[in-house]
């Protein structure tokens, strides 16, 4: 085995182990025949040296090179005036997802962090007295996020543990590592994070109280079923209620529906009445919503959801929670391989801060497209 700097890479070489960007994108698999369009693409992403195999194939390790985010955009700027080369497989990027090796290891955490949830929320259901072990839940749930080496790592796992009947469950715990990470960006404390992550995963307990035939309907709702299902946030909050645990859990629990300009439910209060970490979960309750699939749609990709809260949702949500999370969400896919609308693969080069949706990419013959200037592209798909 060798680990050789990029200037001493050559086509025919073989890589050990799958490359990833400092950000997590999968760059290159697992035994790729190292070609000068790939050596050159390595460049590209600021990964100056790499482990290949030897003529044993042994399996050694690699490193991602410079970790500055700042050489990846200058990087990224200099390929401006350069050819890249396009992918050599046309498999989407949740397969190279699913594909690596600690995703498997995750599935299994989740899972069984999912089925925890579950006997947790059916023990309050039947005893709302009962006290909860809060410590051991936040154990197992620090286990499973120190899994997840980035940010970009964190969101792609998410995004690929959906199913069309993902459970309440399932939700909760998404909710609670979206928000978990909000309180981050946030700079919150580590006891402060530990209370957002019990929000998120409490949230929605109150949606086992209604019957699954309304819950999972694939229909539009009647009046009777859609005023039932905006009764949930009143049911979570009654299960809550005698709790022994922070205030803002029963909050949340109770709010994340409402609305910064007044628009939500239950109680429909607006602006500062809601809970900080309330108007947190909210947010990150809907994104989790939108990029899921469903029986009667697709999921939406992140930059889809972005969209949306952009044409309808910045006034709904605390200004500050909402942008912070927006312009993470967007600068976490930075560099990464799109979808567009017309069909053709793109690398994202730059974000635009002003219109996250619409950031600089590189085609896959060289040339540079602000999508500023091209309103009618859309990005459909991270790739």
């Amino acid at each position: 085995m060798k680990n050789l700097p990029l200037k001493d890479l050559e086509p025919g070489m073989i890589i050990a182990k799958p490359i990833f960007t400092s950000r997590g994108q999968l760059v290159m698999e697992e035994d790729t025949v190292l070609t000068s369009e790939l050596i050159s693409r390595l460049s590209f992403y600021s990964i100056y040296n790499a482990t290949i195999k030897d003529s044993g194939n042994t399996e050694t390790e690699l490193s991602d090179g410079n970790e500055n985010s700042q050489a990846q955009d200058n990087s990224a700027q200099e390929a401006n005036n350069t050819q890249t080369s396009t992918l050599t497989s046309n498999t989407y990027y949740s397969h190279k997802v699913k594909s690596q090796p600690e995703f498997m290891e995750y599935q299994i955490a989740y899972n069984k962090e999912i089925q925890s949830i579950k006997d947790i929320f059916d023990t309050v259901i039947k005893n709302p007295e009962a006290p909860i072990d809060f410590h051991q839940i936040l154990d197992e749930f620090s286990a499973l996020i120190a899994s997840c080496r980035t940010t970009v790592a964190l969101f792609d796992k998410i995004h690929n543990m959906r199913q069309d009947d993902d459970s309440v469950y399932a939700h909760c715990l998404n909710v609670a590592l979206i928000s978990r990470m909000m309180g981050k960006w946030l700079k919150l404390d580590d006891n402060e994070r530990d209370i957002l992550t019990l929000c998120g995963l409490f949230h929605d307990i109150g949606k086992t109280s209604i019957p699954d035939e309304v819950l999972n309907k694939p229909e539009k709702y009647t009046d009777g079923e859609f005023a039932l299902i905006q009764q949930h946030p009143l049911f979570s909050y009654k299960l809550l209620k005698f709790q022994p645990i922070d205030e803002r859990i029963k909050k949340a629990a109770l709010q994340h529906h409402e609305r910064w300009d007044g628009s939500g439910y239950p109680q429909k209060i607006s602006g500062d009445s809601i809970d900080d970490f309330a108007a947190i979960v909210a947010i990150a309750d809907v994104y989790d919503a939108t990029t899921a699939a469903r029986s009667y749609r697709p999921p939406l990709c992140p930059f889809q959801a972005i969209s949306m809260f952009e044409k309808d949702g910045l006034q709904k949500y605390h200004p500050k929670y909402i942008l912070t999370f927006l312009n993470r969400i967007a600068t976490t896919y930075q560099h990464n391989r799109i979808l567009l609308s017309n069909g053709q693969s793109a690398n994202i080069v730059m974000i635009n801060s002003n219109h996250l949706t619409r950031p600089m990419i590189q085609m896959d013959d060289g040339s540079v497209i602000d999508m500023l200037d091209n309103s009618d592209l859309e990005i459909t798909k991270i790739i």
